[in-house]
């Protein structure tokens, strides 16, 4: 370093004579002659000298900052030139090209873009003005560049007064597909676009969404930056800061506005990611300084600078942390290799650039790698001038083949192959030895169609005047202590998807994932995003998703709602569940408890039918209405328990359909035969002669039966006709789907319950009025008994019905039905079946003759007793009752009626002595 130090100063010591410009020829950089002339431009030095003269002259000044990259690919044009004209592409017409270097500055471009328009041949090099350029022969053809797309915006706007085709291998600006301000633009790259919405594709696999973007303050810079902008919107990934630096290094704010940098990326603690839009030189400023300050971040490199060799062997570039950048496709390029190993024997007089780098190299031979490379970035034109005459004992064509950035030089081959591709269509029917047989807007035309083989595959310029190739995603790796660039991946513009090789470099790519560079933690599945008060969307809380509300992937906005009727959600859920069904299923245990109830009691009517079969004869089967009435009664009650299989398992429209009617007929039939009962047992023990005429005109079994059920039926009728009972889902349980009946219609299903209970009240009433029956003969009192469970267990189902939820509600009604079901027949049959089994000795015909005549005995002499006081209480009243149904039948369904004695009561006697009797064989004959 102390050599170099020393050295410079022996170079500053010069005039304005060696490279400054004097005429136009000394402003080319290189050039050669041929039938069609292609120019070039390229920034081969990073900046131009500005005079420190006052006032200042218009005059081009020198450049300095020898840029080996782009100076390599000044030679790649060289090269991809001599091998087309050493080929059979364009048979026998020969290519030439005049190169100028840029210096980076858009007015030194302008100027080179004047010389281009000037007319062909003209020995001063004037632009002549017209109002139609079409037969105008300008200098070049086409022209390859620039390096960078401020200067191509500017060029191309000049070269599209005469449609000059321009073919840029390095411009990547979004804003230059624009055919309308750019219709001579064309570049052998993808645009911005591709570029920016890969960087994002990147930060987003990754994991990071709070990012710092430092850019140049120029044209291509705020492109860079807008369109990197809207890609990152539209990904959900802020940007935390964004620092422009100024697009020229003798710009008096250039350090300070790096420092500034510095200081915000360290202050922005949470920003570990930074992506950078800037020009190598600029980039090399700004990471010593971040070497200095011991930053440690991830940084995203734009195509400018991603394959920079002369960045990535930068002292201690390692404590930078990771460096991962995007690259321009590269191919084949060991022809070019091969070219520069022959480069010490190519002539310079016509190439100042190659001239330059040997006085470059006889100035800094003797230094290590990397001084060296500063020690020819340190250069200027003006410094080099007392060695001139020099040349390098040591060529170090290493260092040529070290600092290949292939993606640039790939690209700039490719379009010095378009060009000549299109040279070649239109030099098929035209001698283009002549350089006024072809017009550049001629040439322009051609372009557009033109079809190059790159590798075996056929690429050709999209309508927006690019070619869509892929990019190179390069990670910059330590290998054996010296930082390498290598390609991680490849990046498809096209799919918009990563590709990798193998899986080394896939865990190359997944290992990036470590790093944390977000404003908030990331949401988890199950939460959610909730703004706070900060400007960037990615600044939040995390929030858990409510109650049937869930999220299934990180870093969600909001919360998918499940589907309230099917699905449950608890609190932070990151799925929904599917409600489980409930119904009283076949294998609840309350079920089986009520289906062997329903059983057992199927079994207790069935062995009532055969006890009652087999005492067919005896008194107290006859006296329960005989086999027939007996058999019908308990058929209705098999029927009511059969019912009860109805309400369990799953609900469907037929079960909902039967259960209720089947229910409701069956014991509307059961109550309809005990009412018949009730009235004939009121009938045969009662004395009042009132009464007894009501009873016999009401009395008619068969016509009664069917009138009671047949009305039942009528209401149930019109209930499954026009409120039909139906399946309903109940979803008011958060995590349960209830199946159940809905009733259709709670008043029909109310009208058939309350037309059951004025019957069974009716029945009651009449049996009420018979409990007083002979104690072998009691059966009025054991409905009335009946009656009243019945009553008991509706009025208490009422309420029960009405506030029980759930599966079980069927239940709930299954236990009425059994309930009222069980106690009907228990009261009706048992005490019967307690007589037939166990005293037998009182079902005999001289038992029943023996209780009756007893019971009728003491009900005819308290009769007559009550007539005697009546009698003499009223005068007025006969003797004679007069029957109000004067014509009897004989019988009724095998039941002789009953005719009260007729003698006429006198005042103040008593029935004579034989009343008794006649009463007595009456009750007996209708028993």
């Amino acid at each position: 370093m102390a050599f170099v130090i020393f050295l410079i100063p022996c170079f500053v010591i010069s005039t304005d004579i060696a490279f400054s410009c004097q005429n136009a020829d000394d402003f080319v950089g290189a050039s050669a002659p041929g039938d069609i002339i292609i120019g070039g431009l390229f920034a081969v030095h990073s900046e131009m000298l500005h005079p420190e003269e006052d006032p200042i002259k218009p005059v081009i000044q020198n450049c300095a900052g020898f840029e080996i990259q782009v100076f390599l690919q000044t030679l790649a044009m060289i090269h991809a030139i001599e091998t087309i004209n050493n080929s059979t592409l364009l048979s026998g017409v020969t290519l030439g090209y005049e190169i100028y270097d840029t210096c980076a500055e858009v007015t030194k471009a302008m100027a080179s873009a004047l010389r281009f328009l000037s007319k062909f041949n003209s020995s001063e090099d004037a632009v002549e003005f017209k109002c139609n350029y079409s037969d105008y022969i300008p200098r070049v053809k086409a022209v390859t560049g620039a390096s960078y797309s401020e200067v191509s915006m500017a060029v191309s706007r000049l070269l599209a007064l005469q449609l000059i085709p321009q073919v840029s291998p390095a411009s990547s600006a979004e804003i230059l597909s624009d055919k309308i301000r750019f219709p001579s633009f064309f570049r052998t790259i993808p645009s911005d676009f591709h570029q920016t919405r890969a960087m994002t594709r990147l930060i987003c696999e990754s994991g990071w969404n709070w990012i710092g973007v430092i850019a140049t303050d120029d044209d291509n810079g705020r492109f860079a930056l807008e369109s990197f902008g809207v890609q990152a919107m539209a990904n959900n990934v802020c940007i935390a800061f964004k620092e422009m630096l100024p697009a020229y290094l003798s710009d008096s704010t250039f350090h300070t506005k790096v420092d500034h940098a510095i200081e915000k990326i360290v202050k922005e603690t949470g920003v570990n990611v930074i992506v950078v839009f800037m020009r190598q030189f600029h980039v090399l400023k700004l990471f010593k300084k971040a070497i200095e300050r011991n930053v440690k971040k991830v940084w995203i490199a734009s195509d400018n600078w991603s394959a920079a060799v002369k960045i990535s062997t930068i002292p201690n570039i390692r404590q930078l942390g990771t460096v991962v950048g995007f690259g321009f496709k590269s191919g084949d390029i060991s022809s070019f290799q091969e070219f520069l190993r022959n480069l010490h024997e190519k002539p310079t007089e016509n190439n100042k650039f190659l001239h330059e780098y040997i006085m470059l190299l006889s100035v800094c031979e003797y230094l290590e790698y990397h001084d060296f490379q500063k020690c020819i970035a340190n250069q200027s034109q003006d410094d080099l001038l007392e060695n001139a005459g020099s040349k390098p004992q040591i060529w170090r064509d290493d260092f040529l083949n070290a600092n290949i950035e292939q993606g640039f030089i790939h690209s700039t081959i490719l379009a010095v192959y378009a060009i000549a591709h299109a040279i070649k269509g239109q030099c098929k029917d035209r001698d283009c030895k002549d350089p006024s047989a072809l017009a550049p807007w001629e040439l322009l035309e051609e372009l557009k169609k033109v079809v190059v083989i790159d590798d075996d595959k056929e690429v050709k310029f999209d309508p927006n005047g690019d070619m869509s190739t892929s990019y190179d995603v390069l990670l910059w790796k330590e290998i054996d202590g010296h930082m390498e660039i290598t390609t991680m991946a490849e990046y498809d513009a096209e799919k918009g998807g990563f590709i990798f090789e193998d899986e080394e470099k896939k865990k190359d790519f997944l290992a990036l994932k470590k790093v944390q560079s977000t404003c908030s933690p990331h949401c988890r599945p199950g939460q959610v995003k909730k703004v706070t008060e900060s400007p960037h969307t990615c600044c939040y809380e995390c929030i858990y998703c409510p109650e049937n509300h869930y999220s299934n992937q990180t870093d969600m906005d909001y919360c998918y709602q499940c589907n309230n009727k099917t699905y449950w959600a608890p609190i932070n859920s990151t799925t929904c569940y599917r409600k489980t069904i409930y119904f009283l299923a076949w294998t609840d245990w309350f079920a089986i408890f009520l289906l062997l109830l329903s059983a057992f009691g199927v079994v207790v009517v069935l062995s009532i039918c055969v006890i009652f079969t087999k005492n067919l004869d005896t008194p107290v089967v006859k006296a329960s209405g005989g086999l027939i009435v007996c058999y019908i009664i308990l058929f209705s009650h098999f029927l009511i328990f059969l019912s009860t299989v109805f309400f369990i398992d799953v609900p469907t429209d037929f079960k909902c359909k039967t259960r209720q009617a089947l229910f409701g007929i069956s014991f509307t039939l059961c109550i309809s035969c005990i009412l018949i009962k009730s009235l004939k047992i009121l009938l045969a023990f009662s004395f009042d002669p009132k009464l007894q005429n009501f009873l016999k005109c009401m009395y008619k079994p068969i016509p009664a039966v069917v009138t009671c059920t047949g009305i039942q039926v009528i209401i149930c009728t019109f209930w499954l006709i026009f409120r039909t009972p139906f399946v309903n889902q109940n979803f008011s349980i958060p995590k349960v789907i209830i199946l159940e009946c809905n009733e259709g219609s709670i008043v029909a299903f109310g009208i058939m319950l309350g037309y059951i209970a004025a019957l069974a009240f009716i029945c009651f009433i009449f049996a009420f009025k018979g409990r007083k029956l002979p104690e072998n003969y009691n059966e009025a009192k054991f409905i009335t008994f009946g009656m009243l469970i019945y009553f008991i267990a509706w009025i208490v189902f009422i309420p029960v019905y009405a506030t029980t939820f759930g599966k079980y509600l069927p239940a709930v009604e299954i236990i009425v039905v059994l309930i009222s079901n069980y106690g009907i027949l228990c009261c009706t049959f048992l005490p019967k079946c307690y007589i037939i089994i166990y005293k037998q000795e009182t079902n005999t015909k001289s038992a029943f003759l023996k209780m009756v005549y007893t019971y009728s005995s003491k009900s005819a002499g308290s009769v007559a007793v009550s007539q005697v006081s009546l009698d003499s209480k009223s005068s007025s009243l006969r003797a004679t009752v007069t029957d109000s149904c004067k014509t009897e039948n004989d019988s009724e369904n095998g039941n002789s009626h009953f005719q009260v004695p007729g003698q006429p009561l006198i005042k103040g006697k008593v029935l004579p002595k034989n009343a008794a009797g006649t009463m007595i064989r009456k009750r007996v004959s209708s028993i």
